[in-house]
C-alpha cells in the first residue's frame, strides 16, 4: 500500500496493483493538553483500539446513509485491518458544519451562551486550514478559489441537511441529542456531491440523557453499546 496523504486521525492509502483507495483509521485523537476534544485541530494523544472503533461506527452510519438515499464514498470495510475502501472522489479542503444548538467555537466567536437552539439548523462552510483557524468561506470564494463548481455549494448544503436529519434521528433513538457536527463532502467524476471522510464521534457533539457532553472517546464507547 502506498500512502497518499497522512492526516491527524486517518491516512489515505492506495493499492498500486489494483488502484483501489482506502482510509486507514488510526488510534490518534484530537485534543490539547491531554484533554480530548473533537473540535480541536491538534492531536491530543492516542487510545488503543480507537481506529477500529471509529471504523465500525463509520461503517454503520455510511451504510445507513446509503440505505436512505444519501450518496457517500463508502464501498466497504475490513475492521481487523482498520481499512475502509472508498470511491475515488475529489475532496476540497472544506468542512461543512450543521448546528442544532450553539456550542464550542460559535459561542467563542459570537459571544453566545451554550445550548441556544437553532430552528431551522444553522449551516456553515469553513476552509480547512489549521494555520488560519478554519475561517468561514462563502460560495463566491469557493468558486474564486476553484474549490467547487457552480451549483455544488448549494448541492452540498442540501446533502448536509439530509445527513443532519438522519444523524439526529438515529442518535435520538439511542437516547442522545445531537448538538452539532462537521463533515467533509467530495464530488465524483460527474460532479455529483457525496459524503466523504468519516462519520464518528470525532466529527460531532452529542448530549446524553443526563445533559452531559462526552468526549469522542467516551462517546464512541456509548455508541458501540447501542449498535453492537
Amino acid at each position: 500500500m502506498k500512502t497518499l496523504y497522512e492526516g491527524k486521525t486517518k491516512n489515505v492509502l492506495t493499492d498500486e496493483a489494483t488502484g483501489a483507495v482506502y482510509l486507514f483509521f488510526k488510534d490518534s485523537a484530537t485534543g490539547e493538553d491531554g484533554v480530548f476534544d473533537p473540535g480541536s485541530n491538534t492531536v491530543g494523544g492516542s487510545v488503543e483500539g480507537k481506529g477500529k472503533t471509529g471504523l465500525k461506527i463509520s461503517s454503520y452510519f455510511f451504510e445507513l446513509m446509503e440505505k436512505n438515499g444519501i450518496p457517500t464514498h463508502y464501498k466497504g470495510s475490513d475492521i481487523e485491518k482498520g481499512l475502509m475502501e472508498v470511491k475515488k472522489v475529489t475532496v476540497p479542503p472544506l468542512e461543512f458544519v450543521l448546528r442544532y444548538f450553539t456550542a464550542g467555537s460559535m459561542c467563542r466567536r459570537f459571544t453566545l451562551e451554550e445550548g441556544i437552539p437553532f430552528d431551522p439548523p444553522y449551516l456553515e462552510v469553513t476552509l480547512k486550514d489549521d494555520e488560519q483557524g478554519d475561517p468561514l468561506i462563502s460560495e463566491r470564494l469557493c468558486l474564486m478559489k476553484n474549490l467547487l463548481a457552480p451549483g455544488q455549494y448549494e448541492e452540498a448544503l442540501g446533502v448536509l441537511e439530509k445527513v443532519g436529519a438522519l444523524l439526529r434521528d438515529e442518535v435520538a433513538k439511542m437516547g442522545y441529542t445531537l448538538i452539532d457536527f462537521k463533515i467533509e463532502l467530495g464530488y465524483d467524476e460527474d460532479g455529483k456531491v457525496v459524503v466523504a471522510d468519516e462519520i464518528t464521534p470525532d466529527i460531532w457533539r452529542i448530549k446524553d440523557e443526563n445533559g452531559n457532553i462526552p468526549n469522542q472517546i467516551d462517546c464512541a464507547k456509548m455508541l458501540l453499546e447501542k449498535i453492537g
